[in-house]
């Protein structure tokens, strides 16, 4: 039913809206710049726009808390009722039907789903058939919220039994035949769906959107879509999660058009404040209300104090922040973002200046991943040029998460459907882009072990001239890798390290980790060896090692030239 306010601004008065704008603009406890830009981004909504909350509605919702063992936050309210029953005047549609809820980890994010999906099961919903479908990587996940449910049908069963019937598999309002289930990460068993409602728990564990978008795909059937993300932050760098949260500041920003999305983000801003106790209030908007919760995060904090990389979940998923550089990671995640720099405006110079290049080429095993590039130093810049070959039979495919087939569309890799991979291939690319960029290849760097394989299609394809077959070779050795490490570190500080969009030579160099052996010496390795390729940048890395070892062979030519009677060197 709808309100009979006679002024707009009368919605932002209703408690529920109220008391969080209240909350938040006492300063009482710290919130995120993101929680001052939702609020004036709301109350411009409801002043600017013709919407209404339908208050009927809304207080029946927050009437069935009674069955709950907890009640709302605020915070939980100020979400609950703007995602659930704010419409557009003329159209009754909802106004933001889409909830992003990003919280720190113990914030009772789960609680609220499951009271969420409570009440939209029910006859105050309005819709019939509303079946809501709650997804998550693994089961565990899944059943978290669809559990809380579970659990208070149980803890009120003689109450319940009258409106619901509900067994280990799903449960069903009897008179809005509304069915509640949860699903996991077996994408491809759900097509063809039917859902009012669709929920994603643990937004950051997806590494691509293939779930995600067969779980939407049937939205739009029943009257009033939604959609509700719930997540904390993850270690999965460039997937959805990445994605839209940039996408959720765009929007806080104004920026974006928010197209049905409510933004609701809690974070640490930055490293200071993960060390900081009073500061956390910013990532856990239910913090005040829980000093147990608080009392344990304060235990975790001393761990993390002492070993911050074995208790990065602390800063991770309690703080919602990624720490800007770790121990064995290659770099931060801002830096390798910052190879997303446009190619086009180096190649003229290449072209131009007949620019000499080394290449570089990696690969375990020639049924798998190959990478091969082209590295140039443009004006103290590292410019590489890559590409990728991925074998169709691989045993590891079925393991990998990320979205290969939308990467071979970007041409950053091409599939091959043959038993392996030929030599040939990834020589040919090499020869054709140098000669396509009028550029000579000076030396190129790969793996000793993987040498012989290649040997001749490089000294017939790109060095015929090379009577012995591996002057223009070098063979990489962990000491040679070793030697890049700094270089190759301050290109990625520096934002010198130049590579276009290339999705792919980001996912592959976050999955690479630093090595020190019990020698302290430090080298390249794989965080997981099967889901987690790395080839794109250890390719990046053999070329690194080959122009450096040209560099050097050139200062030492020069040195001996200088050393003859008469020469001088300026």
């Amino acid at each position: 039913m709808k309100s009979d306010w006679k002024f707009k601004k009368q919605a932002l008065e209703l408690p529920y809206i109220s008391d969080y704008i209240k909350l938040v603009r006492g300063h009482k406890y710290p919130v995120s710049q993101s929680q001052y830009k939702l609020i004036d981004y709301v109350e411009k909504s409801f002043l600017t726009e013709d919407i209404y909350i339908d208050s009927e509605q809304a207080e029946k919702y927050l009437g069935y808390q009674k069955y709950f063992p907890y009640d709302l936050f605020a915070w939980e309210k100020f979400v609950f009722v703007l995602h659930n029953c704010t419409y557009y005047t003329k159209s009754g549609q909802l106004r933001w039907p889409v909830a992003v809820i990003y919280v720190g980890r113990g914030a009772g994010k789960n609680g609220y789903l499951a009271f969420e999906d409570f009440c939209l099961l029910t006859e105050t919903n309005g819709v019939k058939n509303y079946n809501i479908d709650i997804f998550a990587m693994s089961e565990d996940q899944a059943k978290a919220s669809w559990e809380d449910v579970y659990n208070v049908l149980e803890d009120n069963k003689s109450k319940m039994s009258k409106f619901f019937y509900w067994n280990k598999e799903y449960i069903q309002n009897k008179k809005t035949n509304s069915v509640f289930r949860y699903r996991t990460s077996n994408f491809k068993s759900k097509d063809g769906g039917r859902p009012g409602k669709v929920d994603f728990d643990e937004y950051h564990a997806y590494e691509n959107s293939k779930l995600i978008d067969v779980a939407v795909g049937g939205l739009g059937k029943k009257a009033h879509p939604r959609r509700t993300i719930i997540s904390t932050n993850g270690l999965v760098r460039g997937g959805p999660l990445d994605k839209l949260i940039e996408r959720c500041e765009r929007i806080l920003n104004g920026d974006e058009d928010d197209n049905g999305t409510l933004p609701f983000l809690c974070y640490c801003e930055n490293e200071n404040e993960v060390e900081n106790p009073d500061m956390w209030y910013k990532a856990n908007p239910s913090l005040q209300y829980l000093p147990n919760l608080l009392h344990e995060m304060k235990i975790e904090f001393t761990d993390y104090l002492n070993d911050k990389i074995d208790n990065i979940s602390f800063a991770v998923k309690r703080m919602n922040r990624i720490p800007q550089h770790t121990e064995n990671e290659v770099t931060s995640w801002d830096n390798i973002l910052a190879t997303n720099q446009s190619l086009e405006e180096y190649l003229p110079e290449i072209k131009n200046k007949n620019l000499t290049c080394t290449a570089g080429i990696d690969f375990m095993k020639t049924t798998d991943f190959l990478s091969a590039g082209l590295l140039f130093n443009v004006n103290g810049k590292d410019v590489w040029i890559t590409h990728t070959w991925v074998n169709r039979h691989s045993e590891d495919l079925s393991r990998i998460r990320a979205p290969l087939e939308q990467w071979e569309l970007m041409g950053l890799l091409t599939f091959v459907d043959t038993p392996e991979i030929s030599p040939e291939l990834p020589v040919f690319w090499l020869a054709d882009k140098a000669a396509e960029l009028g550029a000579v290849i000076v030396k190129t760097g790969i793996d000793s072990y993987r040498y012989t394989w290649l040997a001749r299609a490089l000294k017939e394809i790109l060095y015929a001239s090379d009577e012995k077959g591996y002057e223009n070779v070098l063979l990489i050795r962990p000491s040679d890798e070793m030697r890049s490490i700094a270089n190759i570190t301050s290109a990625f500080v520096n934002h010198t390290l130049i590579c276009g969009d290339n999705p792919l030579f980001r996912w592959a160099t976050n999955n690479t980790c630093k090595i020190t052996s019990k020698s302290g010496n430090i080298t390249y390795g794989k965080i997981e060896p099967k889901s987690r390729k790395t080839d794109p940048f250890k390719a990046y890395v053999a070329a690194k090692c080959a122009s450096i070892k040209v560099g050097e062979s050139m200062e030492n030519s020069m040195a001996a030239f200088s050393n003859l009677p008469g020469v001088f060197v300026y």
